[in-house]
């Protein structure tokens, strides 16, 4: 079979699996323009998103549904338009990139994290709120008012309950195991609780997609427009993947786990193709704004360190 280029590679993917227009922008958003600020002009979003298939129309539809969502500001300069990262939002494109950049693999302690929404503390409109961002962050349901996960973030947790206006409304608490009771082991909750396979068949499907152009970006240097394209797509399709997986701790999986080897994946991609994708990222912002500001470090800790050459520790 006939080895595809960089360009090719990223032609049929768009052509088998289009991804949906404004969550491509939000990817955009998190993954290249929050290391530069959080702020770009609309022109640069639609230079950056015309060769991934978005046309202009399409750019400027998204980004006005993002701001009506709360997700960015937006201001302007005569007829050009700016936008930026809205305040509120900061933290949840940060706990996503917990979620992405960061290695699985969560140490656990063997306790479980319970939050307890009786009936008589909060209305159903605020347990539904709280329902969801709770099933966001990998909780699962056991009950009605009842909800657990073994290894949460506790700061991640605690603006989740906050931003919900949930404080002194419901309980949180850690749980053990107790031994020499004739009950099942609390394990046991993953398999009644969450369904793993579809997460798992999640990542074999993006390892099998994105193989090939690891194996292409190890022998060739891609353009920086194609290293941009990319990387863009890798973090779409890996961040849509996780959005479905709980999250547990490595010890209560099934093992092999195939989310451990799709972050081993777009951990070489992206250290691959990260530099050259600053090259045009860099370009298409600084048209507009030639003061935007380099990624901040927190950029270069992503995926266990990058290296300003692009190449991995």
């Amino acid at each position: 079979m006939k080895r595809l280029s960089s360009s090719e590679w990223i032609a049929h993917l768009l052509a088998t699996d289009p991804p949906r227009h404004k969550s491509l922008v939000m990817t955009v958003c998190g993954d290249a323009i929050a290391p530069h600020g959080g702020a770009f002009w609309l022109g640069s979003m639609i230079e950056l998103l015309g060769p991934l298939g978005v046309g202009e129309r399409l750019v400027r539809t998204s980004v006005f549904r993002l701001v009506q969502e709360g997700w960015l500001n937006a201001s302007r300069e005569g007829r050009r338009s700016r936008y930026e990262l809205q305040p509120g939002a900061l933290p949840r494109f940060e706990r996503a990139n917990r979620r992405i950049y960061s290695a699985p693999g969560l140490d656990w302690s063997g306790k479980w994290t319970f939050v307890l929404a009786p009936a008589g503390s909060i209305d159903n409109a605020l347990r539904a709120q709280l329902r969801k961002e709770l099933e966001w962050e990998g909780f699962a349901m056991l009950a009605t008012g009842v909800m657990a996960h073994p290894a949460p973030e506790p700061d991640t947790l605690r603006e989740i309950v906050a931003r919900c206006g949930a404080e002194y409304k419901v309980f949180i608490c850690e749980v053990n195991q107790l031994e020499g009771l004739d009950s099942r082991p609390l394990p046991e909750l993953v398999r009644d609780c969450w369904n793993l396979d579809a997460v798992a068949a999640g990542y074999r499907g993006f390892i099998d997609t994105f193989a090939p152009v690891a194996a292409l970006l190890g022998q060739i240097d891609a353009t920086p427009q194609d290293a941009f394209a990319i990387r863009t797509l890798l973090i779409h399709a890996y961040r849509r993947v996780q959005l479905h997986d709980p999250m547990l701790p490595l010890a209560l999986l099934p093992q092999p786990w195939p989310g451990s080897d799709a972050y081993a994946l777009a951990r070489a991609i992206y250290r691959l193709c990260h530099a050259r994708a600053e090259q045009h990222l860099l370009a298409m912002l600084r048209r507009e704004d030639a003061a935007t500001p380099d990624a901040d470090a927190a950029f270069y800790a992503r995926f266990g360190g990058l290296q300003l050459d692009g190449a991995g520790p």
